[in-house]
């Protein structure tokens, strides 16, 4: 293992060089550790295989939190084995405690670079072309070779998304793993494909019309909210979600409570979210 071109000892000394500046070359695994610390030494040698296996697509960096404790105390570690891993000089994932093998394996293959990704190179090109039916073909060709990259059905389901398949988009993004789905950017995409499909089945200026026509229209008033989201004006589409729960719980078996709901996990950490929360709990309760 010491011999390994894969496997280095990180310190003050090559810290930078391996882990920061390494990372722009190819993805850097940390792995943060401590001689008294058994999971650590049960983690270890999985790591080394996995990075052996793997022939260059990652490299894997140790630190001993004993000895290197002015490096771990920049990223707060406080249990270990704490693993992080680093692309462009920063991390951009990580796991604690000696996971399974195969769970270590899905981890990596979220982000370490795969063959089929040189499809997204040539679907861009397409697009910039005006291709965009080219550009799904490729991305469709790219899925049946490689099924289980995400970054091909993220791509895929963005493209339906933006050619107004919603359908097809939302069919997409149901194949992604659920440690994939679970992510904040893919549960603010699976929102927007939700309030963009109901968006779609009017025009805003019909929409309004016949609200002004028809105020009570809870139906009406529904499709405006998705309007709205998707024209990012969240608090209007909140306002009108909220006015939907207030006067029409019946309405689409409660759909206005359960669009509020798929806003809320939509805009993630938002400071807005506890706001509107607070007022449904009132209008609920």
């Amino acid at each position: 293992m010491a011999d390994s071109p894969y496997i280095f000892e990180i310190d003050e000394s090559n810290y930078e060089q391996i882990v920061l500046q390494g990372s722009y070359q190819v993805p850097v695994l940390v792995d943060f550790w401590a001689s008294w610390c058994q999971p650590c030494q049960m983690l270890m040698p999985l790591l080394a295989k996995l990075v052996e296996e793997y022939q260059g697509r990652f490299i894997l960096a140790k630190i001993n939190t004993e000895e290197q404790q002015t490096i771990a105390g920049q990223f707060g570690i406080r249990s270990i084995p704490t693993v992080k891993l680093f692309r462009d000089g920063e991390p951009v994932d990580e796991f604690a405690g000696a996971l399974p093998e195969s769970e270590i394996r899905g981890f990596l293959d979220r982000h370490l670079p795969r063959a089929s990704d040189e499809s997204l190179v040539q679907v861009e090109e397409r697009l910039q072309a005006g291709d965009t039916e080219g550009a799904l073909a490729l991305l469709a060709q790219a899925r049946e070779n490689d099924p289980g990259n995400p970054r091909i059905t993220l791509a895929m389901t963005q493209l339906q998304a933006a050619a107004g398949d919603f359908e097809a988009a939302e069919q997409s993004l149901a194949g992604l793993p659920a440690d994939e789905s679970d992510k904040p950017e893919i549960r603010q995409l699976s929102g927007q494909l939700f309030f963009g499909r109901i968006a779609a089945t009017d025009t805003p200026e019909a929409t309004a019309r016949r609200l002004e026509e028809a105020p009570d229209d809870s139906e009406a008033r529904y499709r405006l909210s998705a309007q709205q989201v998707m024209a990012n004006d969240i608090e209007q589409a909140a306002d009108n979600l909220l006015l939907i729960v207030q006067k029409d719980r019946k309405f689409g078996d409660d759909a206005g409570r359960h669009a509020l709901l798929r806003l809320f996990d939509m805009l993630h950490e938002d400071p807005a979210v506890n706001r509107y929360r607070a007022r449904m709990f009132n209008l609920l309760h």
